[in-house]
Order: C-alpha cells, then sequence, then structure tokens
C-alpha cells in the first residue's frame, strides 16, 4: 500500500451490483402463479403493481419502465385466463397502468437524486485530496501510509489533515482534525498545514512549530470573522512529532487536545501520552501551549494516530470501535500487521465492520515507522541554500548571459 488511499463507503444494495431486477421479477412470478392457482374467490392479479413499484426503488429508469409494461401485460393475461365473471377488469388494468407511470416517475427522481448526491461527495472528496498532497510510501526516513475515508455525503466533508516535512532539524509529522465540518473546516486545515510545511522544514524547536500553528488558526479566525462568516470560530486537536537524527529510539511530541497516539510493535500495543492541553485555537484560554514531550519510540515500532472517525466509530448497538483491543488482537495474532500498510488497512476494515458501512465522520488512520539508518529515501537530505538561485546571479547578471552590444542576440 503505498501513500494515501481516499476511497467512499458505499452501502451494498439490495439485490447486489446488476441484480436489481430478481426482486421484482420473483414478486411478478410469483402474482401470477398464486392468482392462476387458487379460487376464483382469492384473486390477487392486482397485486401485481406492487412489482413497478419495487424495481422503482432497486432499478434504473428503464428496468422499471419494462417491468410496469411487463406487468401491465401479464395482468392482461391472467385476468382473461378467467371466466368473465371472475376477471377484475377494467379498474384494476388502470390502476397498474397508472402504478407503472408512477414507479416510472419515482425511479427517474431517485436516481436523479443519487447522481446529484455521488457529484457532491466528488465534489468533497476532490477538495481534500487537494488539501491532502499524495505522500510517497518511502519518505524522510519514514515508512508511512494513510488512510481516508469520507463519511456520508449528508455528513458533508470533514477537517481531518496530516502530512510529513522533512528539513534539517528532522522529520516532523502533523496529524489533526478541525471542529466542524463543510468547506470551512478544509479551508482551516489547508492554513494549518500550509503553515506546518514551512515552519516544520525552519523551525529547529518543536515548540516553536506548535506556537506557529496556533497563531495560525487565531489568525485566520479573525479572517472568517473580519470577512463575515459566521463559521470563524473553529479550533483543532491535533497531534504534532518531530523523529530526530539525534535520538532514533525517542520521539518529541505536543498533543492539543486529540487522541493518544499508539506505539504498535510485535510485542504489543502501547498507549503514549495523550493531550493535557487544549486544542489550536484554544490554547490563550489556560496560558500557553501545551509542553513537549519526549516519548520512547523503538525501531520496530510503528506511531499510529487517528481521528475521532476511528474511536468514535459506532455499531448498531451504540457502542465504541475498540481501537486498541482490536490492534492488540490482530497484531498478537500476525506480528506483520504492525507494518503501516497493514496497519490502517486493518483499522480501515474494523471500522467499517463495527459501524457496518455507516460512517458518522470522516475517518483517517496514518502510521508511520523509521526506516533502517542505511536506507536512502527521499526527503532525507535538506535542500542546500547555496543551491537556491536568487536574484541577481552570479557578476550581477541575474544568471543569465549578457547580450553583446548592439543588441544583437547572444551567440
Amino acid at each position: 500500500m503505498t501513500g494515501t488511499r481516499y476511497q467512499r463507503w458505499r452501502p451494498p444494495r439490495p439485490c447486489g451490483r446488476g441484480y436489481g431486477w430478481l426482486l421484482p421479477s420473483l414478486l411478478l412470478i410469483g402474482i401470477a402463479l398464486l392468482d392462476l392457482n387458487t379460487a376464483a374467490e382469492f384473486r390477487i392479479v392486482s397485486w401485481i403493481v406492487l412489482v413497478p413499484g419495487l424495481a422503482a426503488a432497486v432499478c434504473g429508469v428503464r428496468t422499471t419502465a419494462c417491468f410496469a409494461v411487463t406487468s401491465l401485460v401479464t395482468y392482461v393475461l391472467v385476468d382473461n385466463a378467467w371466466p368473465d365473471q371472475y376477471q377484475a377488469g377494467l379498474p384494476d388494468f388502470v390502476l397498474v397502468a397508472l402504478g407503472g407511470v408512477l414507479a416510472t416517475l419515482t425511479a427517474a427522481l431517485r436516481m436523479r437524486q443519487e447522481r446529484h448526491m455521488l457529484r457532491m461527495q466528488d465534489v468533497a472528496e476532490t477538495t481534500v485530496r487537494a488539501v491532502l498532497r499524495p505522500l510517497p510510501k518511502y519518505w524522510a526516513g519514514l515508512e508511512q501510509a494513510g488512510v481516508y475515508l469520507a463519511a456520508d455525503v449528508e455528513a458533508q466533508v470533514g477537517g481531518d489533515f496530516y502530512d510529513i516535512q522533512p528539513g534539517p532539524h528532522g522529520t516532523r509529522l502533523l496529524l489533526g482534525d478541525v471542529q466542524g465540518k463543510g468547506l470551512g473546516a478544509v479551508d482551516a486545515a489547508a492554513a494549518l498545514l500550509g503553515t506546518f510545511r514551512e515552519a516544520g522544514y525552519h523551525e529547529e524547536d518543536l515548540g516553536t512549530v506548535g506556537e506557529r500553528l496556533e497563531i495560525r488558526i487565531l489568525r485566520h479566525r479573525l479572517h472568517t470573522s473580519a470577512i463575515g462568516r459566521r463559521d470563524g470560530d473553529r479550533f483543532a486537536t491535533a497531534v504534532l512529532a518531530a523523529f530526530s537524527r539525534d535520538g532514533p529510539g525517542t520521539i518529541d511530541v505536543i498533543n492539543f487536545g486529540h487522541g493518544a497516539p499508539l506505539a504498535v510493535g510485535p510485542h504489543g500495543v502501547r498507549e503514549l501520552p495523550c493531550g493535557d492541553g487544549l486544542p489550536l485555537g484554544l490554547c490563550d484560554l489556560v496560558g500557553g501551549l501545551p509542553p513537549v514531550r519526549r516519548v520512547p519510540l523503538a525501531a520496530e515500532e510503528t506511531l499510529l494516530v487517528v481521528t475521532d472517525g476511528v474511536t468514535e466509530a459506532r455499531d448498531g448497538e451504540g457502542e465504541f470501535y475498540d481501537l486498541i483491543g482490536d490492534v492488540t488482537r490482530a497484531v498478537a495474532a500476525d506480528p506483520r500487521c504492525a507494518d503501516p500498510g497493514r496497519l490502517v488497512r486493518h483499522v480501515r476494515d474494523g471500522v467499517l465492520r463495527h459501524s457496518g458501512g455507516r460512517l458518522a465522520d470522516d475517518t483517517t488512520a496514518f502510521a508511520v515507522r523509521r526506516l533502517p539508518a542505511t536506507s536512502e529515501c527521499p526527503g532525507t537530505r535538506p535542500l542546500p541554500a547555496a543551491g537556491i538561485p536568487r536574484e541577481g546571479g552570479p557578476e550581477g547578471t541575474g544568471g543569465q548571459p549578457e547580450a553583446p552590444e548592439g543588441g544583437g542576440s547572444p551567440g
């Protein structure tokens, strides 16, 4: 599994894809046979009006129209098989015909609504992809894997975000969740990611990176309020981590009110310290940022960070998904499940299985693990400042060859 996987969870159709015609067909045959094999006092041929109605719920417009016509023809054939005194006659014929027309119109409206919902979800997911840049599997000395599951379109797009930023002071990681939903949440997530990508590269102290993020969300709130938007009072829970080259067995973590990250290894699952501070945008209420904590993370352990779409996923009885218990059992059964790719796939499948596919919030799982020190991968070497062209260039020429006198072309 390479990089981030964006997936839309769509509940299966009642009959499965391509078999929507099966239920109406069985109902049509059953009504016809039952009417022909019962006494004259028990005529149910008019129930055939249910066939196009059922088709409207599980089939397309053309298929529903075909069932409407087939039901009408079947009604005529079955009714005429009885003597005149037992025939249902014209009133029920009109009922079946009218039911077929209404069912076809209903199918057209349903298909139109489904296409609209899918377009809206595509727009939402495209917006998220524009914010969450794709990451290679091996990047900046880390092996990473991420899964983002968009919630149902009724829940709108959320503000889950994450990124890895290599730099001269080590590799920094950020995962968070902006409060609220909609494009305003995505806008706030984009602002935080932009600041992280710059501060995470240039700032030596991880606490300074966290301070820059706090200032950015406050500035973003001032701007959104100034332009008259009512959703400007947003905050974001986040986990900011630093993988230093000097401490291969530890990482530095600042937790802004987010759920505790997990250290997942072949020998089990450990819960790292949870956030004892407030989310980004609210730190001024307690007079400062959360502290930087140095925590152990062995070379064979994978750091797993998830959003509340994972931990707050519920089943039909309202029970929350047991992330730690599920991952612990999976690693005990197969230690290779601690690999970042396998781990996020297991979390994804576990959430979908537990919730029955009914996601109430965007769901993100992000896992990273250190690569061996001998491994070479993109992003491990910081860009040399001398390699960046500057205005003016050598000898004051701006890096361009000088034109010969007389205005002619060079060479």
